[in-house]
């Protein structure tokens, strides 16, 4: 198998993955060939260790490629990068988007990296879809302006800045034409999109917008999004479009007050449970993931114990679950520390109510007749984001309708209504 010239290593969310494709695109564009791109996440310090691993790895087994660096921790700590004799290039995260920017003009210096602070639009970088994915992705929104404690992410992106909503419709139809039957808008802060373009219009009615002129798209699908940002219009949208997917992702980090408050989170656990409810009753269908952090500064006992029971008392299904990592240069790394063994055992004790969680969402729809976008053979994701093993044949990017008849490591199983009714 001959090794491409340029390979592209992504690290952390979705949005990543989505600009990892505009980094190829800009690539092959610069004439870029011999060269290992890593486009770093900054969102633990896990994190960042695991990108200069890779990028060590990576020279000894390519001693002569051009190893380029980017992403959010290249943007926060470009230094430290640039430190590391494996790397030849470290570019911003504004940078690494830009046409040029993978040229081959090493006298501006080692370091391309901006202050993203100045940056106030989305970059022009709208792509076709995403390489060996059944669903497509469109970034709508970068950026963030809120300050969470913990969070170092605005320092890597920026403050928020949001595409124009012509451009996205564009970019959706261009997918549907293509023959992608889900299309995902994703961001930094996906619900503040619009606050800074003219008349602020609200993702409810980007959304709505979407709908309305692209009526050939099956399914609309949101990233994970703010629980203290959600507006009447995107309510409404989950109420009578049933080609918006009836799943939310939310951004809830803890379910006890006091953490939420010391976190700088713009909702209290009681804002969490009335959105759930709220949405419930407009669309009963509807599933919730959420991020969940274990182990804050000044977490208690009762504090903690409040976060595990949100996960039930709001009826989640899938969780991701974070052990605290302080960051530096963010206020919860100047806050009183909890052991590491304590924090790790907390997360342990989310994960497993996350576990216990999915599999009462996963034996609700035993006997359901699902619809399935086919992500890879015999692997399927249903509307409410439920992974489903099938037997049978159908081609990836297609969607099929699919009988459940059980679950298990962590998927619904289920088969093709033609084979139940063939045998």
């Amino acid at each position: 198998m001959t090794k491409p010239d340029v390979d592209i290593v992504t690290f952390g969310c979705r949005l990543n993955a989505y600009e990892s494709e505009v980094i190829r695109t800009r690539a092959a564009e610069d004439g870029l060939s011999n060269a290992i791109v890593f486009n770093t996440c900054a969102v633990t310090n896990e994190a960042v260790r695991q990108a200069r691993q890779a990028i060590r790895k990576a020279r000894r087994e390519n001693p002569d490629a051009k190893l380029i660096v980017t992403g959010c921790a290249a943007q926060i700590d470009p230094a430290a990068f640039a430190a590391m004799a494996e790397v030849d290039l470290v570019l911003g995260n504004a940078e690494k988007s830009q046409a040029g920017a993978y040229a081959d003009r090493i006298p501006e210096g080692k370091v391309r990296v901006n202050d993203i602070m100045s940056v106030r639009e989305t970059a022009g970088h709208l792509i076709d879809g995403l390489k060996d994915r059944a669903r497509a992705y469109v970034e709508v929104q970068n950026g963030c302006d809120h300050r969470c404690t913990f969070c170092i992410i605005p320092y890597g992106r920026g403050n928020s800045r949001s595409a124009p909503a012509g451009e996205v419709v564009e970019q959706v139809r261009k997918l549907a034409a293509q023959g992608y039957q889900e299309v995902v808008l994703t961001g930094v802060d996906v619900t503040s999109w619009g606050a800074d373009l003219p008349g602020q219009p609200t993702l409810g009615q980007l959304v709505a917008r979407i709908l309305k002129l692209v009526p050939e798209l099956p399914r609309l699908r949101l990233s994970s999004i703010d629980a203290a940002e959600i507006d009447p219009d995107l309510m409404r949208c989950l109420a009578q479009e049933p080609r918006l997917m009836p799943y939310l992702h939310l951004s809830l980090q803890a379910g006890d007050d006091m953490i939420l408050k010391r976190m700088k989170r713009r909702h209290l656990r009681a804002d969490a449970l009335k959105l759930v409810a709220e949405v419930r009753a407009v669309r009963p269908d509807i599933a919730f993931g959420a991020d969940l952090i274990a182990g804050f500064p000044t977490e208690t006992e009762e504090m903690f114990a409040n976060t595990l029971a949100l996960v039930e008392e709001a009826g989640l299904a899938f969780l991701h679950v974070f052990p605290f990592s302080p960051r530096p240069g963010t206020p919860a790394a100047r806050m009183p520390q909890l052991p590491r063994n304590v924090v790790k055992e907390r997360a342990a004790l989310l994960r497993a109510a996350g576990e216990a969680a999915l599999v009462r969402h996963l034996e609700r729809q035993a006997g359901r007749m699902l619809s399935g976008l086919v992500e890879r053979p015999g692997v399927a994701r249903a509307d409410d984001f439920t992974e489903i093993a099938f037997e049978g044949e159908a081609a990836v990017g297609s969607i099929v309708a699919l009988q459940a008849i059980g679950h298990e490591g962590g998927k619904v199983l289920a088969r093709l209504p033609a084979l139940e009714a063939a045998e």
